[in-house]
């Protein structure tokens, strides 16, 4: 098999694709929390604090150039003219952007066990899963049942003796 097949057949795969979608969509909910995070939640917190901008939170740790004419007060402007800084408010948005995003990750596994747990319950109580609409069916299993039901059949039945 040359390169470009045994590429195809790994990209077909069902879990390289799971992946990549996982991928997809957290990438997309990651930028959602930190807009939760930068946009409602630290404004919030600010207020509440005093202060309006974390990111602007920080300990000057070197001069500042003499032919700097922003502010002395604005992170960025510090950083882009070379200030050495270390930057706690911004490290402080990153630390609660990750607590949310760990929490809403906990609550969603949490959820989709909850899900798989009741799913796997009702499997159980399923003889034939191909005959359930709310039971994922197992084409595999189910032929494993056929081929158990008739093998007990064929047991139980009475033996013909010519």
């Amino acid at each position: 098999m040359n390169l470009f097949g045994e590429f195809r057949k790994f990209i077909a795969r069902g879990n390289v694709l799971d992946l990549a979608v996982g991928v997809v969509i957290g990438a997309a909910f990651g930028k959602i929390t930190t807009s939760l995070t930068e946009a409602i939640l630290m404004p919030t917190i600010g207020w509440l604090f005093g202060s309006v901008d974390f990111s602007n939170w920080f300990i000057r740790l070197g001069p500042i150039p003499a032919n700097y004419q922003g502010s002395h007060d604005n992170y960025e402007k510090l950083k882009e003219a070379g200030v050495a800084m270390i930057g706690y408010g911004d490290f402080l948005t990153q630390v609660v952007n990750f607590l949310i995003l760990a929490f809403a990750l906990f609550l969603l596994v949490k959820a989709v066990n909850r899900v798989l747990d009741a799913i796997e319950e009702e499997k159980k109580n399923t003889a034939d899963t191909s005959k359930s609409d709310t039971v994922p069916t197992d084409p595999q299993l189910d032929v494993l049942r056929d081929i158990r039901a008739e093998l007990q059949a064929m047991r139980d039945a009475p033996s013909r003796s010519a």
